[in-house]
């Protein structure tokens, strides 16, 4: 005979996931709402809080994430619950939650932040390390020790990191596009930031606005068994400060970069054997290539017919929303990326369910300047405004779109530069008949604006440009700025004495 389930609890907000949405939405109620309990659902023992949090212009913000144990949360807000266990089953018709640990949680208004998963090169395969969650970047750092060589494949923001931060390990990067880093630059900026690995004079590092993740304090035997598939949430900002990237071997830099290809087959070191297949050794000479006698624990076959040993693989090639858990029983709709859509005011298609950060999919009218990516700013601001409007919701009241959505705003490091992106800033979606202006000074800054019909309507700003708030103003007040021709990037010109 099944066991008598517990009885239900019951609170007016529910929120799952403890990552940066989930965190500033169950604040974000508990500060509205100081009478009423909010249950924070999460499968990891810590949370992240955002902390130090720094409003630099109307929109562009910077923050701190810290990991904290869930027991800090509750302290500073006494009516949030945390109940540490992932989610079974969503019974919307019900109203219901049923967690892992067999208890269900009733909802008045429930949001779903559970966040994304790694898309893995090779899912089960003990040399492919995916990278999402502080567990996976200590283990990362860990097998990194003994490393002479490993393998990076893809081109986001984590594989830009990892390859500037790796020091004393051969590194061979393969990416399908044919510069760095396509979803945050050009070409041109990707030339200006690679001249940066090629470099091999240490720097002095930018001194660091965000704290680093630690995870002292956390005592092993408080840390529930997570499974391995459960989901960490993201990692933030400068996620690689405070792990000691180095391989075995003592020189700096050693990057190879190998682009138009995608990952074809890999092999474990017997069945290379039993193939007979060849190696390469680290090209040092772009033009001869020799075979390596070496044997590597793991063998990776390009699409450009290449194959190089190395001792793990890194599989950072984007991710996908974590909606699993919540499909069974439920017609949600889901947007092309296999997110759950929203509408203007972060609801799903369910009644009472709401959702925020990396798991939705945004489906109202865009902005004409702003897009969706699965960054961790965007994964606040959306936490946030989704607090605000099941408030609104459960007060009666209306609620307008926040500003947030008004612009896409990012301010990020990438190679040691202050990164700032702006609007439509690599021209996505924006057809032909757009122009861009350039301003570069090697090794110290790059300015690349998009224009269309004399208006601008997106920028990347590598290093310290302090161009940032009046581009803003400009790509937001759609200004016609014809006339001013070049003279919008000339150094010698005070661009905000033309606009104040």
């Amino acid at each position: 005979m099944e066991a008598a389930r517990p009885p239900p609890t019951a609170g007016k907000f529910v929120v799952v996931g403890g990552g940066i949405a989930g965190v500033t939405c169950a604040e974000q109620l508990a500060t509205h709402f100081p009478s009423e309990d909010v249950l924070l659902v999460t499968a990891s023992p810590v949370v992240k809080a955002v902390t130090n949090f720094k409003q630099i212009s109307k929109i562009l913000e910077e923050f701190d994430v810290e990991e904290q144990s869930s027991t800090m949360l509750e302290k500073r807000f006494p009516n949030i619950k945390v109940i540490e266990s992932g989610v079974k089953q969503l019974k919307s018709e019900e109203h219901c939650i049923v967690t892992e640990d067999g208890n269900q949680h009733v909802y008045k208004k429930l949001c779903l932040c559970a966040g994304a998963k790694p898309k893995l090169i090779c899912e089960g395969n003990p040399y492919v390390l995916g990278i999402r969650d502080t567990d996976s970047a200590q283990e990362f750092q860990k097998q990194l020790t003994k490393a002479k060589r490993i393998m990076i494949i893809g081109n986001g923001g984590i594989a830009l990191e990892l390859v500037y931060e790796i020091k004393g390990c051969e590194v061979i990067w393969a990416i399908k596009d044919k510069a760095i880093g396509n979803t945050f630059f050009d070409a041109g900026a990707a030339e200006f930031l690679t001249s940066k690995l090629i470099a091999e004079k240490p720097e002095a590092k930018i001194a660091q606005k965000r704290t680093r993740y630690t995870t002292e304090g956390r005592k092993k035997e408080a840390r529930s068994k997570s499974k391995a598939d459960n989901v960490g949430s993201a990692l933030g900002p400068d996620w690689h400060e405070g792990l000691n990237l180095k391989g075995t071997k003592e020189f700096s830099h050693k990057i190879h970069l190998e682009t138009m290809c995608e990952v074809k087959k890999i092999y474990l070191q017997d069945e290379f054997r039993i193939l007979k297949k060849k190696s390469f050794t680290f090209p040092r000479d772009p033009k001869s290539v020799t075979t390596d006698t070496e044997m590597w624990p793991v063998y990776v076959e390009l699409t450009n017919e290449k194959i190089y040993g190395c001792d793990f693989i890194v599989s950072a090639t984007g991710v996908t929303p974590n909606v699993e858990p919540f499909l069974h029983g439920n017609s949600f709709d889901l947007g092309e990326d296999g997110g759950l859509k929203v509408d203007d005011h972060m609801h799903t298609s369910l009644p009472d369910v709401y959702a925020a950060g990396d798991i939705c999919t945004a489906s109202w009218q865009l902005s004409p300047v702003w897009q969706q990516m699965r960054l961790w700013t965007q994964a606040r601001q959306m936490g946030w405004y989704a607090a605000k409007c099941m408030a609104a919701a459960s007060l009666g009241d209306s609620i307008d779109m926040d500003f947030s959505f008004e612009l896409f705003a990012h301010v990020t490091k990438f190679f040691n530069y202050k990164v700032v992106l702006l609007g439509k800033y690599n021209a996505q979606g924006l057809g032909s008949d757009h122009e861009l202006m350039l301003r570069c000074t090697k090794g110290q800054e790059y300015v690349k604006v998009v224009m269309q019909n004399g208006r601008m309507m997106g920028a990347v700003l590598i290093g310290e440009t302090d161009l940032e708030e009046t581009f803003e103003n400009l790509i937001l007040n759609q200004m016609n700025l014809s006339s001013y021709g070049e003279d919008l990037l000339d150094p010698n010109i005070d661009i905000e004495d033309y606009f104040d």
